[in-house]
């Protein structure tokens, strides 16, 4: 595309690639080789270039304005690996040093000068991966994520993250030996300051300098695909931060914000909204949403906040009706929906996951049936009943046992994703293993029942990093995960415990083929109150099941009696009180005959010792004629 071509698509919200304009080039000017930088600033009243070549403002050089808005320079000086920003003399005089939006790259933390770099095609090797992406999707695949912060799953000596090089050489060989099929990290876009976790974006093509260099998590990103592994990476298209160096008012005005001051400001988070109804803005965040996924070719993306794009009165500060007098941010609902329509136009085996807690919008839905077009929403409504059931004490779970069977009456409204993310670990939450109910014992017990329940709960998987070996201490930012638990028996056996199941997981087709419909799940007894036991089926495509019951109390059932539907010899194929993961029992229970007999609606029952606090699976052996 020409130059014309790149600023009237800009201009319009259709060039979707605005990092080939602008940010920094190098280009051949007649005889001289230098490059060239563009910047959006449409209401400056001047703006220069400055940097390490310039003896920063000593020498500003500059830069002139075209009718888009747009500022240009070429300039010889520069060298790859030096460092710029943009001098803004904003409207009103105000002077300020700006970064460039579209850098790919700054420097370290506290500074937020950009990095003069060129992004260099990389050889992929990676394209049996990309070849399986696009033929199989990822609807009747095993999804199960682990979700990491880049920078507290190790550190090294001086307590400094691990770049992606060092992540390449360890996390990648235990996400193989903990069976994950896909890694989700929390936002890798240049962020100010580590307390925010990356959810304060400043630079939304820039790679977070503290996690190594672009290059690297590229490698990465390769040597997940060549096994087997998906990589998702979390996006902030809502809020960015507020901090005077970045977007905030780039140009003095209302630039990437929203020209009223209330929803421009986002008082909950201290942040600032993006006007989603900008043309140059939606160039802006899809040109960064496809560049994430073509450049480090990720698997997905999970959109952040959504109920914040969504709603009106979300926030804490004051707000007013839209011209239709509801709460819809219709701006933000409409970009939605045109981010996921874009993006699974240029590629749709990519999967888009929408992280938000309300029903009242359709998020999965397709967009020709007034959905957002989303793959996949988290079940955070799942997630809170749950975790306040197994915090429980035993002796009043039959009084709540509606926490546990409630999500069956929506199971399927929409595509989900079953979570138990960071925002549960943290703020006092407790961790995970610390949720449980009893003495370290039954703590453990109890979660091995839990992620066993979630497991064969339809839906796609998450667990928070630190969470699958119980980790005691909540998660914190700023330390690497207490590694030294795992000196720890327990701690040691519930890691293999967590690693035997997402392998059974995998294994399995009932358990990830059909997450969308009632077709893969059938329900024995979900009314068994008095003794808080919960028994269902779940089905692959082609008559396989696997018959789950769980047990939500800490008393053994003997000769424990459900009802299935077809006459045979069953095993036991997964007892979550087996020593090995650390219960009592020395073994399973024995391979088990059905009885003839009226249960509920079954012809047939099946009997077993059911472990205290525990799960069991069983599986048909050998079918029987009636």
């Amino acid at each position: 595309m020409d130059k014309k071509g790149e600023l009237y698509t800009f201009g319009i919200g259709e060039n979707f690639h605005i990092q080939n304009y602008f940010g920094v080039h190098r280009e051949q000017n007649g005889n001289e080789e230098g490059f060239v930088f563009r910047v959006w600033a449409p209401n400056a009243e001047d703006l220069h270039l400055i940097g390490d070549f310039s003896n920063w403002s000593e020498k500003p050089i500059q830069m002139t304005k075209n009718e888009a808005g747009v500022w240009e320079v070429f300039t010889t000086l520069p060298q790859e690996g030096q460092l710029y920003k943009y001098l803004v003399k904003r409207k009103g005089g105000q002077v300020v040093e700006k970064m460039d939006p579209v850098a790919v790259y700054l420097e370290k933390r506290p500074g937020t000068g950009a990095v003069v770099k060129v992004l260099r095609a990389k050889k992929w090797k990676d394209s049996l991966w990309m070849g399986r992406r696009k033929r199989f999707g990822f609807k009747r695949r095993p999804v199960n994520i682990y979700e990491v912060h880049a920078g507290s799953w190790k550190t090294d000596e001086n307590g400094k993250p691990y770049s992606f090089a060092q992540l390449k050489e360890e996390l990648i060989p235990y996400l193989i030996k903990m069976n994950y099929t896909h890694v989700e990290f929390m936002p890798l876009m240049a962020h100010p300051l580590g307390m925010s976790w990356g959810y304060q974006l400043m630079g939304y093509f820039a790679f977070e300098h503290s996690y190594g260099t672009p290059e690297e998590f590229q490698d990465f990103v390769e040597s997940c695909h060549q096994n087997n592994i998906g990589v998702i990476v979390d996006w902030v298209p809502g809020h960015f931060t507020q901090n005077d160096d970045a977007l905030a008012y780039f140009d003095g005005t209302p630039t990437y914000e929203y020209q009223d001051h209330h929803r421009a400001h986002n008082y909950r988070w201290g942040a600032l909204n993006f006007d989603l109804g900008k043309n140059q803005v939606q160039s802006f965040m899809l040109s960064s949403a496809l560049f994430w996924i073509e450049y480090y070719h990720i698997d997905g993306i999970r959109v952040d906040a959504v109920s914040n794009m969504l709603y009106l009165d979300y926030d804490e500060g004051p707000w007013s009706p839209n011209q239709f007098g509801g709460n819809r941010n219709i701006e933000g609902y409409n970009f939605l929906r045109r981010l996921n329509g874009i993006i699974k136009h240029y590629h749709p085996d990519v999967m888009m996951i929408a992280e938000e807690s309300t029903a009242s919008t359709p998020i999965t839905k397709p967009i020709s049936e007034d959905g957002l077009g989303f793959d996949y929403k988290w079940n955070m409504g799942w997630m809170n009943d749950i975790l306040k059931f197994y915090e429980e004490d035993p002796i009043y779970r039959k009084y709540d046992f509606n926490l546990v069977t409630f999500s069956f009456m929506y199971l399927f409204n929409e595509n989900f994703i079953l979570p138990f993310s960071h925002d549960e670990v943290v703020h006092g939450k407790k961790s995970m293993m610390h949720k449980m109910w009893g003495d370290r014992y039954n703590q453990f017990a109890g979660l091995r029942n839990l992620y066993t329940y979630q497991i064969c709960h339809p839906g796609k998987k998450l667990l928070f990093m630190g969470s699958e070996f119980g980790q005691f201490l909540e998660w914190k930012f700023d330390h690497e995960l207490e590694w030294g638990n795992l000196d720890d028996r327990m701690n040691l056996q519930m890691q293999g415990f967590t690693s035997h199941l997402n392998a059974f997981y995998k294994d399995h087709k009932a358990l990830w083929q059909i997450d969308d419909s009632y077709s893969g799940l059938e329900i024995i007894d979900a009314d068994n109150t008095a003794q808080s036991v919960l028994s269902f089926i779940r089905k692959s495509g082609k008559g396989d099941m696997l018959i789950c019951v769980f047990n939500m109390t800490p008393v053994e059932r003997k000769d424990f009696t459900i009802g299935v539907p077809f006459a045979g010899v069953y095993e036991e194929v997964l007892n979550t009180e087996l020593e090995e993961y650390g219960g009592v029992w020395k073994e399973n229970n024995p391979v088990t005959r059905t009885k003839p007999g009226l249960w509920k609606d079954y012809q047939h029952t099946l009997s077993f010792t059911l472990p205290a606090l525990g799960a069991s699976i069983w599986k048909i052996k050998r079918r029987l004629k009636k």
